[in-house]
């Protein structure tokens, strides 16, 4: 047996080697140690936000204190509000005591800003009643839309938490509560984020992270909700939900979805810049033209649409939808790109002038009331921005380089890029750089060196410079299509297009192993994008479209949209081209649920002389056989992977667990 190396950490196996980890790590809060790596309070809003709010709203200043009234009058914001009974479940599809948690959970954020706002400690009472209450009894998120439960209400819930840990209504005791809580029912349902859904699902995934991350002290899980933000496979990635010229993944569905995904980002922008990060700038102040576009089109005026077709291959659009109600999400928008920046923002400001001041949101949707949150004046103190190091280091591996990018700092301030322990000469400020001096087969290690501070330390990228010796890899069938290989040293990822395999022809990505290698195991890393995706393991001997050989593939089901199961066949081609099902397994939990593929997957390939030997687990340590197939003089065992969808290639993570 050859054993691979190991990397520390690369963003395909964090998607599912970390969840164990993250769910696992003890509870901690901003007062349980001496130095911290987040600022507190530092989610949506900072001791600087409360002290301009306070001051306009004692001052009357507009439009701020008109933006308090709006707060103010909301029945979510009244002394009189009675939590509801605490349960030990919540759901969504079926609904399990969902309306229940989302009004208490807004409650608890709205009474929270009040109490903070006033001083009126009878607010803070009614808000710690309500996190201590859910922080208690609450044990699982449920249901086919857990995703949306988990990312929607329980934001404000975390929000509420964290402004009364900074009033000093929730001592450590009860933020190791709500921190406990988060951890066991909230993180589990959004930990691999929703890349089978429309994107705002991933974008409310995301955002609820990074706020539980801070919350929890937990460096790993905000580099993880960051690193899915700027490169992961879903639709609520920055540039699969915003295209270049500003039109959104959900503006041909309809434009309620559209607002309510460009809010999720907003505040996870508004996060990471309270701790130091700059995400409102990333790719180029993409989110602005994401929300400058939608503005526009829904004040009225032209904007261009191109037909397109999602991450997932189940959403496909030829025209914009009609023109909907604006909702009250561009306050915060324009307060940070506009006033804070000096960026142009004119479609925006046209929609906060209509709509001003911003009241609440539709139920848990998103906070609401941003004219009192965010409005601000160009003269307003704006505190120096925290000491830290860039984040969210992504490395690629590219024809003669690794192009490496990462998340900037707020004060562009310079910190030594490492490779292999080595300090690089690179101006970390660019947030890019490609390291053409590379060795083909090597495994790099990047990393930025730290301050003296004790504050968050970023985790290191590891790339190998193209395939390991003996490793080949390509098209399968048609050579244009779209697709690539990335190795980390442990985790393969195959990012492939084509129409699918066994079809009975070919279209999509085979990575070959050393012909020397006769057994292979491997464990499929969930989630993926496209929901047409085969994939598995294949024994072929060349890469024709209609080569003999047999594959071991994860197809879908019968079902339909994300909710269409999945089953695992083995496949034969002979030499005349037939292709043979040999076997048939449907997959069920915990590797499928709700129809979805969630879960990870084990498969084993062993050839012998003249057949191959196939078997699959759920836990990598019962396994079972999915039969034998034959197996042709010179061909070589590996991956493969289609998309299902022509237009689009879907990464689909193997970690290589056994390779002889």
């Amino acid at each position: 047996m050859k054993p691979l190396a190991l990397t520390r950490r690369e963003f395909h196996s964090l998607l599912l080697a970390a969840g164990a980890g993250l769910l696992a790590r003890p509870a901690v809060c901003a007062d349980s140690q001496s130095s911290v790596p987040f600022i507190h309070p530092g989610l949506l809003h900072t001791v600087a936000d409360f002290e301009r709010m306070r001051k306009a709203v004692q001052s009357g200043r507009q439009p701020i204190a008109a933006g308090f009234e709006k707060l103010r009058q909301h029945p979510l914001s009244s002394l009189s509000y009675a939590p509801h009974s605490f349960s030990a479940e919540i759901g969504r599809n079926p609904n399990i005591h969902s309306g229940e948690f989302d009004s208490d959970a807004s409650a608890a954020y709205q009474c929270a800003l009040m109490a903070a706002i006033t001083g009126d400690n009878r607010y803070s009472a009614i808000a710690e009643t309500i996190v201590l209450g859910w922080s208690a009894s609450l044990q699982r998120v449920s249901g086919a839309d857990a995703v949306l439960m988990a990312g929607l209400g329980p934001f404000k819930l975390v929000n509420a938490a964290e402004i009364l840990r900074y009033l000093g209504d929730l001592n450590a005791q009860g933020a190791a509560s709500c921190a406990a809580m988060l951890r066991r029912a909230i993180l589990p349902a959004i930990l691999d984020f929703a890349p089978f859904a429309n994107g705002n699902w991933d974008t409310a995934a995301i955002k609820t992270m990074l706020a539980i991350a801070v919350f929890c002290e937990d460096e790993a899980l905000f580099e993880r909700a960051l690193l899915y933000y700027l490169h992961g496979a879903g639709d609520g990635r920055l540039t699969h939900y915003i295209y270049d010229n500003g039109q959104c993944q959900e503006s041909g569905r309809d434009q309620q979805h559209t607002q309510l995904g460009l809010a999720h980002m907003g505040d996870a922008c508004q996060i990471a810049w309270n701790q130091g990060w700059d995400l409102y700038g990333a790719q180029d102040n993409r989110l602005l033209r994401g929300f400058e576009y939608t503005a526009a089109y829904n004040l009225g005026e032209k904007v261009e649409f191109r037909p397109d077709v999602d991450r997932t291959g189940q959403y496909r659009h030829s025209v914009i939808s009609p023109p909907g109600p604006l909702r009250p999400v561009y306050e915060q928008i324009l307060a940070h790109c506009h006033v804070r920046c000096g960026l142009p923002a004119p479609a925006v400001q046209r929609v906060v002038e209509k709509i001003r001041p911003e009241g609440a949101a539709r139920g848990a949707d998103h906070t609401g009331f941003g004219t009192l949150l965010y409005a601000r004046a160009e003269d307003d103190p704006d505190p120096a921005p925290p000491a830290v190091l860039p984040a969210a280091l992504y490395a690629v591996a590219e024809k003669d380089a690794i192009a490496l990018d990462w998340l900037t700092t707020r004060n562009r301030e310079s910190a030594p890029l490492e490779r292999d322990g080595v300090a690089e000469r690179i101006n970390p400020r660019n947030g890019s750089w490609q390291d053409r001096r590379i060795t083909p087969g090597r495994l790099y290690t990047y990393r930025f060196s730290t301050y003296s501070s004790t504050r968050f330390t970023p985790e290191a990228a590891s790339i190998v410079a193209g395939l390991p010796a003996g490793w080949t890899s390509g098209p399968l069938g048609n050579p244009s299509v779209i697709g690539s290989v990335q190795f980390t040293g442990r985790v393969m990822t195959l990012c492939a297009g084509g129409k699918g395999l066994m079809q009975p022809a070919d279209e999509g990505r085979f990575a070959a192993a050393p012909s020397s290698a006769s057994r292979i195991v491997i464990r499929f890393i969930p989630q993926i994008a496209s929901q047409f995706v085969n994939f598995g393991l294949a024994c072929r001997s060349s890469f024709a479209a209609d080569a003999p050989g047999a594959a071991l593939v994860v197809v879908p089901g019968s079902g339909i949209g994300r909710r269409r199961g999945w089953c695992l066949k083995l496949l034969n081609r002979d030499l005349f081209g037939k292709v043979t099902e040999l076997s048939y397994h449907p997959l069920t939990a915990p590797t499928v649920t709700y129809g979805r593929l969630v879960g990870p997957l084990w498969l084993s390939m062993e050839t012998g002389k003249s057949f191959l030997e196939a078997s699959f687990s759920v836990d990598g340590a019962a396994w079972n056989s999915a039969g034998q197939a034959a197996c042709s003089a010179g061909s070589h065992i590996g991956l493969i992977a289609a998309s299902g969808v022509p237009e689009i290639a879907t990464a689909v993570p193997f970690e290589i667990v056994t390779l002889d």
